[in-house]
């Protein structure tokens, strides 16, 4: 479906509205997709609103980064930030920020948004970014948001707005683990038997279903058993990790009942429990912001269990809703302290928590939550700290 948006002459308001409200509608508008099923056999018109829009602007392109520096209060301008940066496919709002600044989750602090145009807060690839000063300030801004155009017409696909993040690196864990208590574990039914003597099942083969209520819906998904989620430091058990491994279609409720693997995203196993689907409730609108309650938990594990972790890796933190953490808030990785040998002394000295790189949580539960690797200055490890972070204190 393609949008056309009109845009009539105009400078800006005088306003300036650098806050995380109006961060979380640019990165509600630039993360969420249409759905596939629509359509329109019309374009979309939209024009300029508020003719008194019209007010004269103090916005003054910046001609050198001493100058970007001088205005950049609040946040951290990098010394190689560029006056004027192209948006090019792939690009996402917390990489464009890394180019500008020390602290990619202090964007809010340096966009420029300008509430009187029909739709300011997408970007695509080919938007010109610029640095301008609006009353001593440093601000960025697209090129044509601080500049009086001839009326035009703007041709852009929906759906081609920049995400926040990575969207695709966290995609299909949305669809894959999940962490439920011991008790539904316990209630679960669970694949008794294939029909045939296989060892491994996968789509269209018949299973044997046991402990399944005659009163149950026809679908579930398969599930296997994961880790157990515990809290290093009180052992506390947290959840019980289940992974996906494929759908089941109910043929005939009994004891045993029968079934039919729909489908299979790995081997399906004698033992493979059955749950009802989970809806996909990706959260699509959040934004890199920083938790208002202090916070100190731990890495307790990395998805997909490898060693060693890097960006854009998914990790579970023993910290979740209940101490105060939500989608979109950042935490700075600090590494645990370690004990090495003092080669003079030969006593054992600990040596300090560093910072190791920064994470962005996405989805949480009670006591736990996941979030992704953002950025990683150095090794991370599993039981390094997550605490909230503060400007300007990682190295790059």
């Amino acid at each position: 479906m393609t949008q056309y948006k009109a845009v009539g002459p105009y400078s800006l308001p005088v306003g300036l509205r650098l806050c995380a409200v109006a961060m979380a509608a640019l990165l509600t508008a630039c993360v969420t997709a249409p759905a596939a099923t629509e359509t329109a056999s019309t374009p979309v018109m939209t024009t300029t609103p508020d003719p008194q829009a019209n007010v004269p602007l103090n916005a003054q392109p910046v001609q050198d980064l001493n100058q970007a520096q001088a205005g950049a209060t609040g946040y951290g301008l990098r010394d190689d930030a560029p006056l004027r940066y192209v948006v090019k496919k792939g690009d996402t709002l917390w990489g464009i920020a890394n180019r500008y600044l020390a602290d990619a989750w202090q964007w809010p602090e340096l966009w420029y948004v300008n509430g009187k145009l029909a739709n300011p807060h997408k970007i695509y690839p080919g938007d010109v970014l610029e640095l301008y000063n609006v009353n001593g300030r440093t601000v960025l801004a697209r090129g044509e948001d601080l500049e009086r155009l001839s009326p035009q017409i703007r041709e852009s696909q929906l759906g081609d707005g920049l995400q926040a993040i990575p969207i695709d690196a966290i995609r299909n864990f949305l669809k894959g683990p999940r962490v439920v208590d011991l008790d539904t574990i316990n209630r679960a039914p669970y694949i008794l038997a294939f029909a045939d003597e296989h060892i491994i099942g996968g789509a269209n083969m018949a299973v044997f279903i046991k402990k399944l209520p005659a009163a149950s819906a026809p679908n579930f998904s398969t599930v296997r058993r994961g880790i157990i989620y515990k809290d290093p430091d009180t052992g506390e058990v947290l959840g019980y990790e289940v992974i996906p491994s494929g759908e089941v279609e109910i043929k005939t409720f009994g004891t045993p009942a029968e079934g039919m693997l729909t489908q299979s995203r790995r081997e399906i196993l004698p033992g493979d429990l059955l749950m009802p689907p989970e809806a996909e409730n990706f959260q699509a609108n959040f934004y890199p912001h920083v938790p208002t309650l202090p916070v100190d938990g731990k890495i307790i594990s990395v998805y997909e269990g490898v060693s060693q972790i890097t960006q854009y890796q998914i990790v579970a933190l023993n910290r979740g809703s209940k101490q105060g953490l939500e989608p979109g808030h950042v935490l700075r990785i600090k590494q645990a302290p370690r004990k090495v040998k003092d080669p003079v002394t030969g006593k054992q000295e600990v040596l300090p928590a560093i910072d190791s790189g920064l994470l962005m949580v996405f989805k949480t539960m009670p006591g736990l939550s996941y979030g992704l690797i953002m950025d990683a200055n150095r090794s991370i490890h599993i039981l390094d700290r997550v605490v909230n972070p503060e400007p300007g204190s990682i190295a790059r």
